[in-house]
């Protein structure tokens, strides 16, 4: 059990970014990058210890920690040749008569030292992109862990000891939410990034309204299956497992499905059926608390839906659950269930499906089975979501794309280049006299 910091230890870690963020901005590319190689390298050879200590915090079944450790080393390896190649751009400004001879250089420079609030689900990837993208601007990072799963942020930091980073540009604090609170309102942390909950998220959005904020804040993640799609086991495969896995405690985990009237039968019996061949130990897990097994029995139990497998609980696992006839306002559907629990609906159109996915009021990621182009194009058009991935589940994410997403499913950008951005804001230098 890791102890909370004290007041102290706050005070320590957010003077230091404080003190050290001038040079931390000027400190070269080189040794920046350099870091985060180390780190990325580092990993690769500690892989199996940073996969334990996630299972032994959260019970995430080893083969998806495993998977999470090597998605980090892979982060981590992307902020360093990012960090090499950040480099602005040059804009002529002879377009006009009254500016000939003049070029500015617009460079991105760090809005500040970041407070960097991660979640329980991914405790080293979702750490990660907190941490790579700041250290890869020259942003000192204070990073918050979830209290439940702390082990993989403070390995991260023996390996952040073994790098010639200045002393202040990073730092781990294992807070109470109370402490944290307090922590988001200091004004010399002038950047907050958070991934987890919506009402967390935005709370911390009205309470500093004057700072820059980041959220990830998940959704209800949805996949539509057309009726041109043929491979009926590879969609149901997908579905099932990335419905399942972790216990279906990632943002975009699938949640709702909307299968065309052609193939829902087909489709159906074959969801189950990959359901029943998961491995619950080793394939789903539990979720991270009996608080948390028991709400998702509460949100089925009053769906009133039609079971067509699982619906029960055993303590923190909670039985791979696939519901059909589910209104559409029933929690299972329109919330964050966060579970291992998908919801199945036919539908006699794409165009209806794509309303349906529209009707939530969030917008992370939305899968779409087919092999048309142009649907895929018209999908993109449509549906109000952050990503769209064709021939496959929304749970894919590839740690180097821009991901977020829109309406309650947050603001701003992951991905390392989208969130190096999002860390940083432009300073424009003009040449003037200059033969162009």
């Amino acid at each position: 059990m890791i102890d909370f910091h004290t007041p102290e230890d706050v005070e320590s870690a957010v003077a230091k970014a404080g003190a050290v963020a001038p040079e931390f901005a000027a400190l070269p590319a080189h040794r920046r990058a350099a870091a985060l190689d180390h780190v990325s390298r580092r990993l690769a050879e500690r892989a199996e210890e940073f996969a334990q200590a996630i299972n032994d915090d959260s019970g995430k079944p080893l083969k998806w920690a495993r998977a999470e450790v090597t998605r980090a080393i892979s982060t981590f390896r992307w902020a360093a040749e990012e960090a090499r190649r950040f480099s602005g751009e040059l804009q002529r400004l002879d377009t006009d008569p009254s500016a000939e001879g003049r070029l500015a250089l617009v460079r991105r420079v760090p809005r500040g030292p970041v407070l960097g609030i991660a979640p329980f689900n991914f405790p080293l990837n979702l750490v990660a992109h907190k941490v790579a993208p700041a250290l890869a601007v020259g942003a000192p990072i204070v990073l918050k862990p979830a209290p439940a799963t702390p082990k993989a942020a403070f390995l991260l930091g023996e390996l952040l000891a073994e790098t010639e980073l200045p002393d202040g540009a990073w730092s781990v604090l294992h807070l109470s939410n109370e402490d944290t609170a307090r922590l988001v309102e200091d004004p010399r942390l002038p950047v907050v990034s958070f991934t987890g909950s919506g009402p967390v998220g935005w709370g911390i959005k009205e309470r500093v309204p004057r700072k820059h904020v980041t959220l990830e804040l998940g959704g209800n993640a949805a996949a539509i299956v057309a009726p041109d799609w043929q491979d009926v086991e590879f969609a149901a495969q997908r579905i099932a497992t990335f419905a399942m896995y972790q216990a279906g405690q990632s943002c975009i985990s699938v949640q709702r499905v909307y299968v065309h009237t052609d193939i829902y039968d087909a489709l159906s019996e074959a969801i189950v059926q990959h359901v029943h061949k998961l491995d619950v130990a080793g394939d789903v897990g539990p979720l991270i608390s009996d608080a948390a097994a028991e709400r998702v029995e509460a949100w089925v139990n009053e769906a009133s839906a039609t079971v067509l497998t699982g619906g029960t609980r055993d303590g923190r696992t909670y039985a791979p659950t696939v519901l059909t006839d589910v209104p559409e306002d029933a929690k299972v559907s329109a919330e964050e269930v966060f579970g291992p629990v998908v919801t199945l609906t036919r539908v006699d159109s794409v165009e209806e499906a794509f309303d349906r996915v529209n009707a939530s009021r969030y917008g992370l990621q939305a899968g779409l089975f087919t092999t048309d182009v142009r649907l895929a194009f018209r999908a993109a058009q449509r549906l109000q979501v952050g990503g769209v991935i064709i021939g496959d589940v929304p749970s894919y994410r590839a740690d180097q794309m821009p991901y977020g997403g829109v309406k309650e499913s947050g603001i701003g950008r992951e991905g390392l280049r989208a969130a190096m951005e999002d860390l940083t804001e432009p300073r424009v230098l003009v040449l003037t006299g200059l033969e162009l």
